[in-house]
């Protein structure tokens, strides 16, 4: 029981280390890869802290590298994913009623734990399963999820702490309870601190929960579990579940106990649950949470007083980290005719200058896209380009021989409401308008219309008037807006994440914003010398 109130360190966000030649983080990271390869895994479930194989093994293969075996893991049905609900709603009890700071240090140690011996072997693992490079991996995988954990236990006091107001002979408190049921995390494969942050946050404040990862993450959020249960979290708070998504979401969304999602991946995906959610609302004990970040079209905008140096880097950055694999990866783009020469010049020759294959050799700064579905996905809107009235000036080739890869590449299209323009791809392709300088507050009209999404968007000006036009007139347009700066790199408690429209509930991972959802308050009024007479004074006799 507590004893005193605690005040958590305050978090810095975890330097990115830079990987570069001669660094004591390559030769750990190089070592790591050597290590991984060197073995083939097999990974359990984990449910109620215990290692369930079912005998159903699934091969594992680096997107950049078929031929190579990374291991198996176990795939579950119907009756595991019963078994994590029935461990987190038995676990609990315990966990809701343990003190909070003893909850906050699982997570601080958790934070510790891939800051120092779990750093390299974790960015490793989302390397070689997810095919990031080492700089993608490291602001991945490591800064960014040492990030949620350290930030979160933060925002978690602080929401504690902010108690009501009270007046003479009364005392008020607020009281944050845990939801009433399980959480049901469904994570993506783009993002290894996404993963454990939408597991992990709700637990944080007393919740459990039932945690299925894309299949094409598996192998590094088996080494996130490894993490969690070294770091002292008790059986059944957090149980790992690899099994198909509409398995795990028929029996998730069945049950009275269902208390909320917290997801991250597909539009189509995201409304098909909620409407699941919806049509069985009657069977739940609880309302429960929906909580979802889910796809993008971001944009870049340049003005004709943006500095051209500025807007090429900004694209070949935005679009292109990742193989474009990311919600917030720039996607199309809109360039004044009077700045277009010089855009094109430079972003061509970054382009030209992308060196891609495996994530072994630490020079790649272009990798595999994740699955054969992208890449055919990918390809199809590149064929589709290759047959229409626009241009292709860099890329257009694909092969799938050896790994997914799809070589960076760029469509420009006279019509701004091109097929590319308007579609989520997710992959590394962009599409580029050039308009003329006069039409820029026409631009900005299309530029808000031509998505239903709302999730990033960057704007490029000198003129500081053009910059505050362009922020009120896109206000809705991106949830996250960057003036003079890619679209994409979110830092935690620096620019908390996430977009409205079709992107998802904008409840803002990385600030304290998301916390709230995963909490019920409760009001607690004492009254010290209650009335012993109903009458008021004005009943009483003059």
């Amino acid at each position: 029981m507590s004893k005193g109130f605690f005040n958590i360190p305050y978090p810095d966000n975890e330097p990115v280390l830079s990987y570069a030649p001669g660094s004591p983080e390559r030769a750990g990271i190089t070592a790591a890869l050597k290590a991984a390869k060197s073995q083939e895994v097999d990974l359990p479930m984990i449910i109620n802290g215990q290692e369930v194989r079912t005998g159903e093994r699934v091969s594992m293969h680096p997107p950049h590298e078929h031929a190579h075996n990374l291991g198996y893991y176990h795939k579950g049905g119907t009756e595991h994913v019963q078994q994590a609900i029935d461990a987190a709603l038995a676990a609990k009890a315990d966990w809701e009623a343990m003190s909070w700071e003893h909850r906050a240090s699982i997570f601080m140690k958790a934070a510790e734990l891939v800051a120092g011996p779990y750093r390299y072997k974790l960015n490793a693992a989302t390397m070689l399963g997810q095919s990031k490079n080492a700089y993608q991996a490291e602001i991945d995988a490591a800064c960014e999820y040492i990030d949620f954990l350290r930030y979160n236990v933060f925002f978690m006091s602080e929401i504690y702490a902010d108690q009501p107001d009270s007046q003479p002979g009364i005392w008020n408190r607020m009281e944050y309870r845990p939801l009433e049921g399980f959480i049901f995390a469904v994570t993506p494969f783009n993002f290894t601190a996404i993963a454990g942050n939408l597991s992990a946050a709700p637990a944080m404040l007393g919740n459990t929960i039932v945690w299925k990862p894309s299949e094409t993450q598996i192998y590094s959020a088996a080494v996130l579990m490894e993490v969690f249960q070294e770091a002292g979290l008790p059986d059944g708070v957090i149980n790992l579940i690899y099994t198909d998504g509409p398995v795990a979401g028929d029996v998730c969304f069945a049950h009275p106990d269902f208390a909320g999602i917290h997801f991250t991946g597909s539009t189509g995906t995201f409304q098909f649950m909620w409407k699941t959610i919806g049509n069985n609302i009657a069977n739940y004990k609880t309302y429960p949470r929906i909580v979802g970040e889910t796809g993008g079209k971001d944009f870049v905008v340049a003005h004709a007083s943006a500095n051209a140096e500025e807007v090429a880097v900004g694209l070949s950055r935005g679009a292109f980290e990742y193989q474009g694999q990311k919600c917030s990866a720039a996607s199309r783009a809109y360039i004044p005719s009077s700045l277009w020469p010089a855009v094109k010049e430079q972003l061509l020759a970054d382009v030209a200058s992308f060196k891609m294959g495996k994530v072994d050799d630490l020079g790649n700064f272009i990798n595999a896209v994740i699955d054969e579905k992208s890449f055919d996905n990918i390809a199809r809107y590149i064929e589709h380009a290759k047959a229409a009235d626009v241009e292709i000036i860099a890329g257009g080739n694909y092969d799938k021989s050896e790994g997914y890869f799809v070589e960076p590449t760029i469509i420009v299209s006279k019509d701004p409401m091109y097929k590319t323009m308007c579609e989520e791809i997710f992959g590394p392709v962009l599409t580029i308008h050039v308009y003329e300088d006069a039409d820029f507050d026409k631009m900005l009209d299309i530029v808000d219309a031509t998505s239903p999404y709302a999730l990033t968007g960057a704007f490029f000006a000198k003129d500081r008037q053009v910059i505050d036009k362009a922020a009120y007139r896109l206000r809705h347009a991106a949830g996250n807006f960057y003036i003079n700066d890619k679209p994409t790199g979110a830092v935690v408690n620096q620019q908390p994440f996430g977009g409205g429209r079709a992107s998802g509930t904008n409840d803002k991972a990385g600030s304290y914003l998301n916390l709230l959802r995963w909490v019920s308050p409760r009001t607690i009024k004492e009254t010290f010398t209650p009335p012993k007479n109903y009458r008021y004074p004005f009943l009483l006799e003059a």
